[in-house]
């Protein structure tokens, strides 16, 4: 039986998306379940799986094309290849299982990893090298998230991966004086994050103002109950969680810093989901994380990382990033010792935390090395006069200097 392969169908707030990858071809066979295409939103990249087993038919929609919501992008054929029959399908289906088996006791004999598409997909990208990937699926299967952290960790550890160098340059042998250039099509994320940005620039009157916070009381505290808050809560304290604390108690304050434009009219929001901005190899996305105000400092915790393992898994769906009253960036993170951060439209204001570095202050009239951290509150002028912008920054600054200010609110 013949059935119509469709797009997702998209939230309100996306439009189209494109067909990053077909993962089967025509004649191809497939189990249910099985990854057939990617569909890359300016969002997400939203997965389409096989709707039973079968072979893919027809695909009328190909790689790069646009699709709208629900658009049939292809045909699917349930059964097995060669319909003749249910003891034909069940024994040419036995014979591809039995053959997928010995395959892949061939490539464990050979050394070779067993991978998942998704994760083939992905090695190829990067020019990763399966057998050095350490599987976690089932029978050792390497998953697309063994993949991405491979690359990750092959990147942090400083080493120059042949994924950092083919995302940059094309592997190709260079003579003297040869000039050579790749040109990569934009992605509809890269593409959506390039117009948002350009667009809060034309539109807002934006300003920054700068500020500086001595991040030593804060450090002392978390050396002091860093292994007790690991054994209760099972994960970190980091800093993020006392910046959304801080972050929320300053916004109850200063109502405008929380609120949003929408067309003449400006909306105070009496609540404040605070997004975090979490660099991806496809680009800068900003999942929100909602009522901050009724979480701890654990809580917090668990949601960035959740969400930071979803971002490098390609997993993120859009309603954890539509929303927001407020975002949080951390330039710190690959060194950044001053910016200025550009807002995220609608929202009036930004935070940008930078790299802490030991700086001398005068402490008391007496020279001291601190650990010192500048910020940096982007806001529209519109909605956010100077003097609230100032005074927001000095109510973050102080409570990070003396944390205890979050917790009896002064």
């Amino acid at each position: 039986m013949s059935t119509e392969i469709k797009a997702p169908v998209f939230p309100e707030s996306v439009a189209e998306g494109t067909v990053a990858t077909w993962h089967k071809q025509p004649g191809e066979a497939c189990s249910r379940d099985d990854l057939i295409v990617d569909i890359e939103t300016d969002k997400v990249v939203l997965e389409v799986v096989a709707p039973a087993d079968g072979v893919i038919e027809d695909i009328l929609k190909g790689e790069g094309d646009t699709v709208q919501s629900g658009e049939v992008i292809g045909k699917f054929k349930e059964g097995a290849v060669g319909d003749s029959g249910s003891a034909d399908k069940k024994e040419i289906k036995e014979s591809q299982s039995d053959k997928a088996e010995a395959k892949e006791e061939q490539s464990q004999d050979s050394g070779d990893a067993i991978l998942s598409p998704a994760a083939r997909k992905l090695a190829e990208e990067n020019n990763v090298d399966p057998s050095a990937v350490k599987g976690t699926g089932k029978d050792g299967r390497v998953t697309k998230e063994d993949v991405q952290n491979h690359v990750d960790s092959a990147s942090s550890s400083g080493g120059s991966s042949k994924a950092a160098a083919s995302s940059a340059m094309p592997e190709v042998n260079v003579s003297a004086g040869e000039r050579p250039e790749k040109r990569v099509p934009m992605t509809r994320l890269r593409a959506s994050i390039a117009k948002r940005l350009v667009n809060a620039q034309q539109t807002a009157a934006m300003l920054t103002t700068f500020n500086e916070v001595d991040m030593g009381p804060i450090m002392e505290m978390r050396k002091q109950y860093q292994d007790s808050f690991v054994k209760r809560h099972d994960i970190k304290l980091g800093f993020m969680s006392f910046f959304a604390k801080a972050a929320t108690e300053a916004l109850k304050r200063f109502p405008a810093v929380n609120a949003s434009i929408d067309g003449n009219d400006m909306v105070y929001h009496g609540y404040q989901d605070i997004g975090v901005a979490v660099s991806t190899d496809r680009g800068l996305v900003v999942p929100v994380v909602r009522d901050v105000d009724a979480l701890g400092l654990a809580d917090i915790e668990k949601k960035i990382v959740e969400y930071g393992t979803k971002a490098k898994g390609g997993k993120l769906a859009i309603e954890d990033m539509t929303g927001g009253t407020f975002t949080i960036t951390n330039g710190g993170i690959f060194g950044s010792l001053i910016s200025t951060p550009i807002l995220n439209p609608p929202q009036t204001a930004i935070l940008g935390m930078h790299k802490i570095q030991e700086r001398p202050m005068a402490v008391n009239g007496k020279v001291e090395i601190r650990p010192m951290m500048y910020l940096a509150l982007s806001y529209d002028h519109r909605m956010v006069d100077g003097k609230e912008a100032v005074q927001f920054l000095v109510a973050i600054k102080d409570m990070l200097e003396d944390p205890a200010r979050i917790l009896l609110d002064v």
